[in-house]
């Protein structure tokens, strides 16, 4: 359900972002900078490893679901001209805090991916990191993305693989090793306390790029090094994640005006 601030989960999610944005980065933050900002997904693999962004030099980049704007800063250093968005007001308090400690300026803007504040054709790449395109709903934030683009722009974002959630029963800590979720109930995972998040079938996900004016360039599946530590993840999904992708990354660009 719409309201003017934001549909129904993206305001629960918000509510729950703020409540536990502290506690994120208290977890989290130590392993984010680890890796300098430029490495994908729970086992942080290396951006530059992967390159999936390639060459961001005086690019207009946004990054959807900034959080704390570790990616931000990072390619802010090098040489894009970046915007970090996010519905988290508390997120947003954190982005400005590491922004100031690492002498970075960044532009920050607070709202939903799903109905963004930007121009048409503001940005020459628009990339998250299990941002916003986990807690949207990707029906209105491929649309979003598709307008704001510039063409040959690119999109590119990592998120939970179909598969995982597909094995993953409710109330469970981790995913199994059988199917327990039916293929054709994926689009919306929601449990008690948590945030709402969302996910595609593999064709779903090609049939809402294509409709919307993208191309599918790549779909890399992560696979972590048998020494692989996280901060967000344990050994029992390690081994899990070296048997199935447990992540994976989009790379889509804009090609026309759907």
């Amino acid at each position: 359900m719409a309201t003017p601030s934001g549909t129904e989960h993206a305001l629960r999610n918000r509510e729950v972002w703020n409540q536990r944005s502290d506690e994120y980065q208290a977890t989290h933050g130590p392993q984010l900078a680890a890796s300098g900002g430029l490495a994908w997904g729970v086992w942080q693999l290396p951006e530059a490893d992967l390159r999936v962004l390639g060459d961001v030099r005086g690019k207009d980049v946004l990054e959807l679901g900034c959080g704390a704007a570790q990616w931000s800063i990072a390619l802010h250093r090098l040489g894009a001209r970046v915007t970090g968005l996010d519905f988290s007001e508390r997120q947003l308090e954190h982005a400005r805090r590491l922004m100031a400690e690492a002498g970075v300026e960044c532009a920050l803007a607070h709202g939903s991916a799903e109905a963004t504040p930007f121009a048409a054709e503001s940005f020459d790449v628009v990339c998250c990191d299990f941002g916003a395109m986990s807690f949207c709903d990707p029906h209105l934030t491929v649309p979003e993305v598709a307008r704001i683009l510039r063409p040959g722009g690119v999109l590119a974002f990592s998120a939970i693989t179909p598969i995982v959630d597909l094995t993953w029963p409710p109330g469970a800590d981790h995913p199994g090793r059988e199917l327990a979720v039916g293929h054709w109930e994926l689009h919306r995972r929601e449990e008690p306390g948590e945030t709402i998040d969302f996910q595609l079938r593999y064709g779903e996900w090609i049939e809402l790029f294509v409709s919307n004016g993208f191309a599918v360039e790549s779909l890399i599946e992560l696979r972590p090094p048998e020494d692989a530590t996280s901060s967000y993840r344990d050994a029992t999904d390690l081994e899990w994640a070296r048997h199935w992708p447990m992540e994976h990354i989009w790379r889509v660009r804009r090609t026309f005006v759907a």
